[in-house]
């Protein structure tokens, strides 16, 4: 069979069928009497082989030393090509990836295409100290996108860089909340804490809408975060939870002054608020856990809370009574007309 022929019939061209002649991978096995290639049955099954190697990635150097080693194995190349073809996609990937976070920052020109780079390489660097400077760095660029904030920031572990990522986060504006979703969901408990620490930095409705979502988690940490950031909006919906924190700790200190903010805003809330904690210290004769609804007492408006701090301050406990009683002179001093 001539050249043209193979040509045809393979769909390799002449130009190819010689080049691979001259590189010795598929050398026809006899010539006409006029010069010419002629190829055998075998030589045609031999370009099969080469273009099927070719098709899965293969050089031809590479095809030509397979072809000719007596020990190939099938298995072994293909293992090996499925590794380079994966490597060689997660970097094209990661291409991908750079190529849309530069695309959705609308760069105006080359430096803001700079500038976005030199975010990403900086937010990729081991040292926390130089993702934190890249994160702080000078924002007359280009807005930096809502989601590659959202990314870092639900992946940095360190506490510092974190904080820089929320304070970006909040100043990018945006869909920032939104994009905070998937982290609010994820299986993994230390990224859904840091969508919350984000979110609870981040204003708007739709941060408050998750937040409050974020109660019902099945993570006590994440629960206490929300109910502090409500808290510090006036959402009544944080109120139990932030109840249970003054009542069994951590954050008690914090979560009393949330209850006391709403205590003082709403009225109809701060007889509820004062019902609940007085429920409390009835319901309980743990001391630690007295001391601290007593506590909270303070942060309540004062004509609500002087009759249970007077009525406390006969208490039988004398940690309890002591407490009351040293917060009915601070609260009388501070509210004179409380005490008519």
């Amino acid at each position: 069979m001539l050249i043209g022929e193979v040509a045809r019939r393979s769909g390799v061209s002449a130009r190819m069928l010689r080049h691979y002649d001259s590189l010795g991978l598929v050398r026809p096995t006899g010539r006409t009497v006029g010069g010419y290639r002629e190829y055998t049955p075998e030589d045609v099954r031999r370009i099969f082989y080469v273009e099927g190697l070719r098709s899965l990635g293969l050089s031809l150097r590479q095809i030509g030393r397979t072809l000719d080693d007596p020990g190939f194995t099938p298995a072994a190349l293909v293992g090996d090509l499925v590794r380079q073809s994966e490597e060689r996609l997660g970097r094209e990937r990661e291409l991908l990836e750079r190529l849309r976070t530069v695309d959705a920052a609308e760069p105006a020109g080359w430096p803001d295409v700079a500038r976005i780079v030199e975010l990403l390489h900086g937010l990729a660097s081991p040292s926390a100290a130089r993702r934190q400077q890249a994160v702080m760095a000078p924002a007359e660029a280009a807005a930096v996108p809502a989601e590659l904030l959202v990314k870092a920031v639900l992946g940095e572990t360190d506490p510092n860089v974190a904080g820089a990522l929320r304070w970006a986060l909040a100043r990018a504006g945006g869909d920032g909340a939104a994009s905070l979703a998937p982290g609010l969901a994820d299986a993994d408990a230390d990224v859904r804490r840091r969508a919350v620490g984000a979110l609870a930095e981040l204003a708007g409705d739709e941060a408050t809408a998750m937040l409050t979502g974020a109660l019902g988690d099945p993570d006590a940490a994440i629960r206490r975060r929300a109910a502090l950031a409500l808290g510090a909006r006036g959402v009544t919906a944080a109120v139990p939870t932030l109840l249970g924190m003054v009542a069994h700790g951590p954050n008690d200190v914090e979560a009393a002054e949330r209850l006391g903010a709403m205590a003082q805003n709403d009225p109809e809330w701060a007889g509820r608020i004062m019902a609940a904690l007085a429920g409390e210290l009835a319901d309980t004769r743990d001391s630690a856990v007295r001391l601290r609804l007593v506590q909270a007492l303070a942060e309540m408006p004062a004509a609500l809370a002087l009759p249970l701090l007077r009525d406390l301050a006969e208490d039988e406990e004398r940690p309890v009574a002591l407490l009351a009683s040293a917060l009915v002179s601070v609260l009388t001093a501070g509210h004179p007309s409380a005490d008519r």
